[in-house]
């Protein structure tokens, strides 16, 4: 079985975030990178196939060389190889479509994505990638077992579990629950020294449609001043919420 692992090269949560030119361009000065934490859930699993069932894993990256290190950093965890598609992940059809254009060229049976980055939180990437390649989709993937050419998923719906039996060519987009946060994997120094020695592919672009742009950023608003009441003093209470804070 071929595994491909996309990987999103996203802020770390800690981080602090900045805009620059009008809040028109995300400001990366200190900014520290890291794997998506839904695709580091998905790449975890991919291991568990790759060690139980003897799979190849790849993991592949639509960006600029900015994104290498954090592709580096999933071959010491364990994959195989690497895939750079050089070119900005400005638009989610647009990254569909490069993605799409990897696994027909690489012969996946089966593609692992987080169901959304952390940063924008689109959730659109891997459903738009099965519908181009003609697999079958998962998202808010929990669970998944593969025998053959069928596979097992679970996925998290309003208010349960909802088990599906599929087969491959399959795209799933996993979130946290695919593998245990106890099993996810750092990597040692061996693993470090051997990603170095690991292919790291860059190819060019295929010609996409870009259908959507950022025009500005803007931070939420910061928290307003609150103000305590006297748990026994229910007129005020209700007096405020009334006639202040009008949700009542």
């Amino acid at each position: 079985m071929k595994i491909l692992v996309c990987i999103s090269h996203v802020p770390d949560t800690t981080s602090k975030i900045n805009f620059t030119e009008g809040d028109t361009k995300f400001d990366t000065t200190g900014v520290q990178f890291v794997i998506n934490p839904n695709d580091e859930f998905g790449l975890t699993r991919a291991m568990w196939f790759k060690e139980k069932q003897g799979a190849s894993v790849d993991v592949v990256n639509v960006g600029g060389p900015e994104t290498e290190p954090t592709l580096r950093k999933a071959l010491a965890i364990g994959a195989d190889a690497a895939i750079r598609v050089n070119t900005a992940a400005t638009d989610g059809f647009a990254v569909a479509q490069q993605l799409a254009k990897v696994v027909q060229d690489g012969g996946y049976d089966l593609v692992i994505a987080g169901r959304e980055s952390i940063d924008y939180n689109g959730g659109m990437v891997p459903g738009m990638l099965a519908g181009l390649i003609k697999a079958n989709f998962v998202t808010n993937c929990i669970s998944l077992e593969v025998e053959g050419t069928n596979a097992k998923a679970v996925r998290e719906i309003d208010g349960g579990k909802e088990t599906i039996s599929t087969s491959l060519p399959l795209v799933i987009g996993g979130q946290k629950g695919l593998v245990e946060e106890s099993d996810l994997r750092i990597p040692n120094m061996r693993g470090i020294m051997m990603a170095r020695q690991k292919p790291l592919k860059v190819v060019e672009p295929v010609d996409a449609n870009t259908e959507t742009a950022s025009v500005k950023f803007e931070k939420p608003a910061p928290k307003g001043a609150i103000k305590l009441i006297d748990p026994d003093n229910v007129e005020e209470l209700v007096n405020l919420l009334h006639n202040e804070a009008k949700v009542i």
